[in-house]
Parts: C-alpha cells; structure tokens; sequence
C-alpha cells in the first residue's frame, strides 16, 4: 500500500495545527515548515476544512486551526476520506480491469484484507498520539513565537 502525497500533506497540515494548538496558523507558514507547494496545500486545506478537520478564518488576521481535539482524529479516518476509493491493484478498477484471472484469483481477497487491517490499525491512533510528548516533533513544527516552556506545556496539553 502507497501512501498518496496527498494524504501526507495533510497529515502534515494536521500535525503542525495540533503541534501549534491554541492559535491560528497561515499557510505559508505550514509550507516553510513543512516542506510542500502553497498550492498543494490550497488543496488539501480545502478538503481537510470540508471534512470538519480544520476551522479556517479568512482575512487579514486569517488563518487556520483544528476544528477538534487532537485526540478526537483518528488518522484511520483521515486516510479513508483522503484517500478515498483508489484502487490498490488493476483489477480493483472495475471499468479499466483487464485481468483474466479476476474470477478466480484470490490475490484480491487477501489484498483487500491487507488493506483493512492497515486502516484499522490507524484507526487506533489519534492525532494527539502522534503529537502529544513528542517533543522533537513539537520543536519543528512549533511557531518560533513559542518559548521553549510553552513548547514543553504543549506537549502534555493534550
């Protein structure tokens, strides 16, 4: 199973929200720490924001904030609503499958197995695991406004 880079642009959105919890983050900032395109990000804080992850305020004092606790976002939801439907094999793309064995291979059935197993283990991890004392984390993706001490105290906050 491949990760899309989609999904890894949000999961870096939602990182440094949580990791800067408590006040609105821009954009470009998230770009400059996190290493992505600002339009790629247009795009995954579109989506993240439709689906109730993220809270965004427009405007000259704009930005954005999560829209839940850290530890009420499970990453297994996360990928499944990024990652949507994508076809993990050919003969998971019913209109393009040309595979003969497609009836009887049971290939499918143990990949589709896999597949499951591999969200219901991130169904088990929230965002605040990810996040919460993880303190090398935290001095990477906190805004450089925040003190070492308030860095620390975000670490437990959670």
């Amino acid at each position: 199973m491949r990760v899309t880079k989609r999904t890894n642009i949000a999961m870096r959105v939602l990182m440094y929200c949580a990791s800067n919890e408590g006040h609105l983050v821009t954009k470009a900032d998230i770009a400059a720490r996190c290493n992505a395109s600002e339009n790629h990000l247009a795009q995954v804080i579109h989506q993240l924001a439709q689906l109730k992850y993220l809270y965004t305020q427009r405007g000259r004092n704009g930005g954005l904030s999560l829209a839940r606790k850290p530890s009420e976002i499970a990453i297994g939801d996360v990928f499944r609503a990024i990652e949507g439907p994508v076809p993990v094999a050919e003969c998971f793309a019913d209109a393009d499958d040309s595979c003969p064995l497609v009836k009887a291979c049971r290939l499918r059935q143990a990949i589709t197995a896999a597949a499951e197993s591999f969200y219901t283990h991130l169904d088990g991890i929230t965002l605040a695991d990810l996040v919460c004392d993880n303190i090398p984390l935290l001095d990477l993706l906190s805004d450089t406004k925040c003190s070492k001490t308030e860095s620390e105290k975000l670490a437990y906050a959670v």
